[in-house]
C-alpha cells in the first residue's frame, strides 16, 4: 500500500544533537584532529575585562574554516548555511535551540584579530598535516589568482594632475597614491588611444555587452592604475584578463607542496603587479614556513609569469633549482651568431661576415618593464661588411642585439 508522509509537529521531544549526527561525519572527525584551545591565549590581548561576552575565539575561526571548505565568501550566507546544518552545529557546540553569532560579529571579529593571530593558526594546521606525513618539501608548485575587491569600477576617481614636475617630487616623499603628472596621464592617455584605434575592428574588442563567466560585464573603458584609483578600497588595484572582466582586484599567492597538494605559503599583493616581482615575498613564506618544521625546501615549479631577470637571479643566489619556462622574448639563440659566456660576447659567424665582435654594453629597462642586456658591435667592423644592410638597416652602421636578462 502507497504510504504518505504528513508532518505533526510535537510540543516535546526526547532528542539530543549528538543523536542526530553520524559517529562518522567528517566534522566529528576535524573536531579530534584539530586543537584550537592555544587561540584563546593568543586572543586574550584584544578584550577587555569588562562589559558582554564577545564570541568565542574558537567558535569564530571554526565557522571561517567552515567557510573555506564550502566556499562561501559571504558572512550572511556562512551563518545561514552554519545554523542549518546538524553536524556543523555540533562542531560549533552550538545546540538546536541556541542562536548562532550574527553575520556582522563575524565581520567585526575578523577587522578585529591582527595578522599573526591567522598566521599562528594556519601554522598551526600546517604542523598537523607535517605530523600526518602530508607534506615532504622536496616541490613546491607556485601559482597566483586575482582576488575580487569589495568596490566597483564605477567608484573609480581620477588622481589629481600636478602641472609641476617638482610637485609631483614633493608629493613622491609623501607616498601619496592619488596625484599624478600632467606629463605621465598625457603618456597614459596616448597608449589608450592607440589601443582603442588598433583594436577597433577587431572581433574581441566588440564585447560591450559581453559577460565573463561570473556575469561581470568585460568593459570596454580604458582606465588605469597611472591615472584612477579606489576612494573606497587605496589597496585595489585595476587588472584584467583575456576573456575576463577588467574589475578591481588584490594579487593572490600560493605555495602548495605537491605530496598531498597541502598548502604551505599565502600572501597577497597589488594585482598591478607581475607573478615576478611577487616570488621572492611567497617563497620566503613557504620556505619559513617548512623551515619551523625541520623541512628543508627542494625545488619549486611555476609558469613562465615568474620568469624575469630578478626572479630568477634571487633564485640563484638562494640556491634554489626552479622549473620556470623563460617568456616568450628570451631567445636562447640568435641565428648567424654564436655565444661565449667566459667572455659574455656575441660574435658573427655568418659565411661572408667579417666575424665582427659584439661586446657586452649594459643593462637597460624597456617600455613594458623588462630588463634586457645589450651587446653591440663597432662601426670599424661592421660599416664595410657586405652584409651590413641586411643584417644591421641602411642607416646604422653597427649590430646590436638585446636579450632578455633571465638568460
Amino acid at each position: 500500500m502507497k504510504g504518505r508522509k504528513n508532518l505533526q509537529c510535537k510540543m516535546y521531544y526526547q532528542v539530543t544533537l549528538d543523536s542526530l549526527v553520524s559517529a562518522d561525519n567528517f566534522y566529528r572527525k576535524l573536531e579530534k584532529a584539530l586543537d584550537l584551545h592555544f587561540l584563546y591565549a593568543r586572543t586574550a590581548p584584544y578584550y577587555g575585562t569588562e562589559g558582554q561576552e564577545s564570541i568565542d575565539p574558537v567558535v569564530f575561526f571554526k565557522i571561517l574554516l567552515v567557510g573555506y571548505l564550502n566556499n562561501i565568501p559571504s558572512d550572511r550566507r556562512l551563518m545561514e548555511y552554519c545554523s542549518n546544518c546538524l553536524d556543523i552545529r555540533l562542531f560549533l557546540q552550538y545546540d538546536l535551540d541556541e542562536v548562532l553569532p550574527w553575520h556582522s560579529t563575524i565581520s567585526r571579529t575578523r577587522q578585529l584579530y591582527g595578522e599573526g593571530v591567522f598566521l599562528e593558526l594556519f601554522q598551526a594546521v600546517l604542523k598537523l598535516c607535517v605530523d600526518k606525513g602530508m607534506v615532504r618539501g622536496k616541490r613546491q608548485a607556485i601559482d597566483s589568482v586575482f582576488i575580487k575587491a569589495n568596490a566597483s569600477m564605477d567608484s573609480l576617481v581620477e588622481k589629481e594632475i600636478l602641472e609641476d614636475a617638482s610637485a609631483f617630487v614633493d608629493e613622491l616623499e609623501e607616498q601619496s597614491e592619488f596625484k599624478v603628472t600632467s606629463t605621465r596621464k598625457k603618456l597614459v592617455e596616448r597608449h589608450h588611444n592607440w589601443k582603442r584605434t588598433a583594436y577597433k575592428d577587431m572581433p574581441a574588442n566588440n564585447n560591450s555587452e559581453k559577460l565573463d563567466e561570473n556575469g561581470n560585464l568585460i568593459r570596454p573603458k580604458y582606465v588605469s592604475n597611472h591615472t584612477h584609483y579606489s576612494p573606497t578600497d587605496t589597496d585595489a588595484r585595476i587588472s584584467v584578463k583575456p576573456g575576463k572582466a577588467r574589475q578591481l582586484n588584490y594579487f593572490g599567492q600560493i605555495a602548495v607542496d605537491d605530496a598531498h597538494h597541502v598548502i604551505t605559503g599565502a600572501c597577497a599583493d597589488f594585482a598591478d603587479k607581475r607573478d615576478s616581482q611577487c616570488l621572492a615575498q611567497i617563497l620566503e613564506l613557504a620556505q619559513g614556513n617548512l623551515s619551523n618544521n625541520d623541512i628543508e625546501l627542494g625545488e619549486i615549479l611555476a609558469d613562465g609569469g615568474y620568469s624575469s631577470g630578478e626572479a630568477l637571479a634571487y633564485l640563484d643566489a638562494k640556491g634554489i633549482n626552479a622549473w620556470i619556462p623563460n617568456f616568450g622574448q628570451y631567445k636562447s639563440e640568435r641565428t648567424g651568431f654564436t655565444y661565449h659566456k667566459e667572455a659574455n660576447c656575441y660574435q658573427c659567424t655568418q659565411e661572408g661576415g667579417k666575424q665582427a665582435i659584439l661586446t657586452y654594453k649594459g643593462e637597460k629597462t624597456d617600455s613594458k618593464g623588462y630588463t634586457k642586456r645589450t651587446y653591440r658591435s663597432s662601426e670599424s667592423d661592421c660599416k664595410d661588411c657586405p652584409l651590413r644592410e641586411q643584417c644591421c638597416g641602411k642607416a646604422t652602421k653597427f649590430n646590436r642585439a638585446g636579450e632578455p636578462e633571465n638568460r
